[in-house]
């Protein structure tokens, strides 16, 4: 998700509420910067950061990291959480492939939510659900292996069950019409849109153990 740039964009990220300014500095220690032992769960792509704020308010004893590479979207986020009181969140700045470099077997689950699919074959790999960012995510996860995923792109979806079950993860849950279930769902931006224009959205809920 691109935007149009905002004027002062990087300094609005940089004074951010929730903002994590160094990631780095923390690998393997995201506990210690939330205060607490609770659970993390991190969002790959957060784009405005809808869905990662709603989480984190309805769910008081997760604790919750957005990832974002794209000023121009990761500081409509920082707008939007400046003004919330949310001890279980945090914001981060960084590419994916990089993931490993600020986390060490500490995260619990991955949302992947309307991931750029990368259409063509020779893009394969840097799909987020690709053999490349599974590994990476190997390297991340602390013992059992979540990860849940939203998309509108059938191919993708189609594409990240075959990738998901090479790599070991059952899946779980899964259905091609998520817009027809009637249980309690965050929505992200793009699935707000899409559910008012009676889009199918895909979903999925894949497991690997740990033996």
């Amino acid at each position: 998700m691109r935007l149009k740039n905002v004027r002062g964009a990087n300094e609005i990220i940089i004074k951010g509420k929730y903002y994590v300014l160094e990631p780095f500095m923390y690998k393997g220690k995201w506990n210690k910067l939330f205060g607490n032992s609770n659970p993390i769960y991190i969002e790959i792509g957060m784009g405005k950061g809808n869905f990662i704020i709603e989480n984190a308010k309805k769910y008081p004893n997760i604790n919750f990291i957005g990832i974002e590479k794209y000023d121009s979207v990761i500081v409509r986020a920082i707008q939007k959480s400046n003004d919330l009181e949310l001890d279980n969140l945090k914001i981060v700045r960084i590419d994916a492939n990089r993931l490993n470099e600020i986390f060490d077997k500490e995260i619990d689950m991955i949302y992947l939510n309307f991931s750029d699919p990368w259409p063509k074959d020779r893009h394969a790999k840097r799909r987020l659900t690709s053999p490349v960012f599974l590994s990476i995510y190997d390297m991340i996860f602390k013992n059992d292996k979540k990860i849940t995923m939203k998309t509108d792109n059938i191919n993708l979806f189609n594409y990240s069950v075959d990738t998901l079950i090479e790599h070991g993860y059952e899946i779980v849950y899964k259905t091609n019409n998520l817009n027809c279930l009637d249980y309690d769902n965050i929505m992200t931006e793009y699935e707000e849109k899409f559910n008012k224009q009676g889009i199918k959205i895909n979903k999925l809920i894949a497991i690997k153990k740990e033996n």
